[in-house]
């Protein structure tokens, strides 16, 4: 006789701690957070504790609180975030670390783990890291989620010359505290490997790479009249952001132009900066929020994205070629999203480049459904928010 027994993995008590309410999921680690807070609700109870700068709309915790057991929102106010940054000043902590440490919210969180008594805590991004770190005798998960010293370091050479002195500082902060907290953390992740390389510790292969994921069931592809040529989305009033749109306007359209003077581009994506806003003109329209970014991509032929400075998984690709469009990018850029040159992607790093491929697209329809189909497979087989969440929960339950 055979008996069937079932085993039931424990249920713990996970206290996420975020520096931004994840939702809406207008950035990139919004995003990440969401879905990883998601995730693990389905197995696990999830506390979240929230720092934020802005006011978060009831409706927006609502929307948490229906898989988080409790949503615990931390208001961080002009005059503390500024009292954070001059207290920081005489420490070694990094200004972007010291911009949410608050000895109120360290009371909060203290208050949390005391009476709900976590199994485990998890930190999304440094930033969060100092709430953590004392707690030696609960497992503890950092996610890196990139780097933010090499993010530094590639706009320094275009910071104006008055501010050169405190990035570099910043910078050098950043470098010796990223590798500083590594030994803080029971687990740490990152998104890509290309990220992971970049961590300046002896160990760094210690951490784990976990992915984003694209919601292929939300991002599918959309039948929709083609009213631009090129789209170019994201948070834009990010700095890398802002100068990968500058350089499409005005560094490769007018190489376009030269040959098809019907150019059409969108730029869309939350927060338009005055720059991004002052590229608005008969040929560029810039969108601004939009509900469903959905519709603005089925609107293009392909999202063109010249990222230079940029750290991290770009999630405009992944979400592009979950709706069959077909993308541009760049070496840096595709390294960590390793699709295939020429056949899941296209890949440029010159103004004369990305023209070419732009051109290639616009006049060869065939080519750009071919390379919009296998960026579709290529998404579908390799990013999987289930999967990345699958990854993350393992790497939790075994932790000793």
């Amino acid at each position: 006789m055979y008996f069937e027994t079932e085993i039931k993995l424990q249920k713990l008590k996970i206290l996420y701690i975020v520096s931004r309410f994840p939702y809406p999921l207008e950035k990139g680690d919004k995003l990440r957070a969401y879905h990883q807070i998601k995730g693990l609700a389905k197995h696990h109870e999830v506390v979240l504790f929230a720092l934020s700068d802005k006011h978060v709309h009831s409706s927006q915790i609502k929307h948490l609180e229906e898989f988080c057991k409790e949503v615990v929102i931390f208001r961080l106010s002009k005059f503390r975030v500024i009292l954070n940054l001059v207290r920081t000043t005489f420490t070694r902590i990094p200004w972007q670390v010291g911009y949410f440490y608050s000895h109120s919210a360290q009371k909060q969180i203290d208050k949390i783990i005391s009476e709900y008594k976590p199994d485990h805590i998890f930190c999304q991004l440094i930033r969060t890291s100092e709430f953590a770190k004392k707690y030696k005798q609960i497992p503890k998960t950092l996610d890196y989620m990139d780097v933010f010293s090499k993010g530094i370091e590639r706009r320094l050479p275009k910071i104006p010359f008055y501010l050169k002195p405190l990035y570099s500082a910043e910078y050098k902060r950043l470098v010796k505290y990223e590798s500083r907290i590594f030994n803080c953390f029971d687990n740490k992740i990152i998104i890509s490997e290309q990220d992971r390389d970049l961590i300046q510790h002896l160990e760094k292969n210690k951490i784990s790479v976990i992915s984003n994921g694209v919601s292929s069931h939300f991002f599918k592809p959309l039948n929709h009249l083609k009213e631009y040529d090129i789209i170019f989305n994201g948070n834009m009033n990010y700095p890398p952001n802002i100068e990968s749109a500058e350089y499409l306007v005005n560094t490769i359209a007018p190489i376009v132009i030269k040959n098809y003077p019907r150019l059409k581009i969108l730029i869309s994506g939350a927060n338009p900066s005055a720059k991004v806003k002052a590229l608005a003109s008969n040929y560029v329209t810039v969108s601004g929020w939009v509900e469903d970014i959905r519709e603005n991509f089925a609107k293009a032929k392909m999202l063109v994205a010249p990222m230079f400075m940029s750290i991290g998984l770009q999630n405009k690709l992944l979400e592009a070629m979950a709706l069959k469009i077909p993308c541009i990018t760049s070496t840096l850029a595709n390294n960590a999203l390793k699709a295939v040159n020429g056949e899941s992607i296209l890949i440029a790093d010159t103004p004369e480049e990305y023209a070419r491929h732009i051109q290639d697209l616009i006049f060869y329809e065939d080519k750009g459904k071919m390379i919009g189909q296998s960026g579709y497979y290529f998404v579908l087989n390799n990013y999987s928010w289930d999967a990345e969440n699958n990854k993350l929960e393992e790497i939790i339950r075994n932790t000793k």
